[in-house]
């Protein structure tokens, strides 16, 4: 029975969410045509390691489970180019909820219910999100959260597909330990020797992201590797 109620909760929680909104504007339509149609354009699977522009990024959300209703609660990301952390190219923002915060969330983020509240809303954030991404692949560490939320609040802000690549950061470790599944964040940082500050904040998440990142791809560049297509080539064979 509490399942059934969580299941309608999250179901009413994202029809609500969808219908606040408002219309996107023909500006808006206009400029995620535009990026779709770069994001099609570009072979990041041609371009050498050390000239691949990608865009590190975390969230911080309610939950875990965005169709039922669980949200975002902030945004953090970094630019890169190759294994170079562009330090003065980040982005960050909290993002505006009226769902309960849980004591445990709060906690962990150090994100204030009331803070949430009069945070911009959520299709500003995502809009602002893009035009700082542009057609970047996007890394994350255990991407499938990332991307599940990301693509429901696309859709919900825009009725359209979230379209940017992923690319996990397990994805280079595993030419270091090819049985690699999974690891914390803290684990990898320790493995690289990168300090670990501001954990649970989007932004500081996504510095440690991109430290991981940039120590595993010199990794490949040291193995030879070249092109993100031949780490996928070298990793299938191998699987």
């Amino acid at each position: 029975m509490m399942q059934f109620f969580r299941q309608l909760t999250g179901k009413l929680n994202s029809n609500i969410f969808a219908g606040l909104l408002g219309p996107s504007t023909p500006q808006q339509m206009a400029f995620l045509r535009e990026l779709q149609r770069e994001m099609k354009q570009t072979n990041c699977m041609e371009t050498p390691l050390n000239e691949l522009k990608v865009t590190v990024f975390d969230i911080e959300t309610t939950g875990f489970y965005p169709d039922k209703g669980d949200q975002i609660i902030s945004i953090g990301a970094i630019k890169m180019k190759g294994p170079q952390i562009k330090e003065q190219e980040t982005f960050y923002s909290l993002v505006q909820s009226d769902l309960p915060l849980s004591n445990e969330v709060s906690s962990l983020t150090n994100i204030q219910a009331s803070e949430l509240r009069t945070a911009p809303p959520a299709p500003e954030v995502l809009m602002n999100f893009f035009k700082f991404v542009k057609s970047d692949i996007l890394v994350a560490h255990h991407s499938k959260h990332e991307q599940s939320f990301m693509q429901k609040t696309t859709w919900d802000v825009w009725r359209t597909k979230f379209n940017h690549r992923i690319i996990d950061t397990t994805f280079l470790i595993r030419l270091s330990d090819l049985s690699m599944k999974a690891a914390s964040l803290e684990d990898l940082c320790y493995e690289c020797g990168i300090e670990i500050e501001n954990r649970h904040h989007a932004l500081g998440d996504a510095i440690m992201t991109a430290k991981i990142w940039s120590y595993y791809l010199q990794l490949a560049q040291k193995k030879k590797f070249q092109y993100l297509q031949e780490v996928y080539e070298y990793l299938a064979r191998n699987d």
